[in-house]
């Protein structure tokens, strides 16, 4: 399979009973924030980008949780199925949201693309919408 003809790829993990104890330690050190450093297969020092660490930490968490993870690739923009999805929507509802203007999109062609960045932005004003 050619990478560059699909949207996005997904890889899906899920952890034994045994790592339950690491895998926990892992997301419990997110919120203690600073950077991450990892080290090389020579001893040598890697800082980890802040979306890595991020990545990791909510993998680590699932994975703790007993949950299977799938890390998805995605194109820089989606197309309002994917948005739908990642944002847990029917795709109606979706249309519903772009055309009230509460999401930004874009028209080149017959269908509407929306930057993955506006979807994740959106979606996370939702999570805090919905604390009690």
């Amino acid at each position: 399979m050619h990478s560059h003809h699909t949207g996005h790829t997904a890889h899906t993990v899920q952890s034994t009973p045994e790592d339950a104890g690491v895998l926990a330690d892992v997301a419990a050190l997110r919120p203690a924030g600073g950077p991450w450093r990892l080290s090389g297969p020579a001893g040598e020092p890697v800082v980890l980008p802040e979306a890595l660490v991020e990545l990791l930490t909510a993998a680590a968490t699932g994975l703790a949780q007993g949950c299977a993870v799938t890390l998805t690739r995605h194109e820089q923009t989606v197309t309002t199925q994917e948005a739908a999805d990642l944002l847990g929507v029917s795709r109606p509802t979706l249309v519903r949201l772009l055309d009230a203007g509460l999401l930004p999109y874009d028209q080149p062609a017959r269908h509407r693309r929306l930057l993955l960045r506006d979807v994740l932005a959106f979606q996370a004003t939702r999570h805090h919408d919905d604390q009690p």
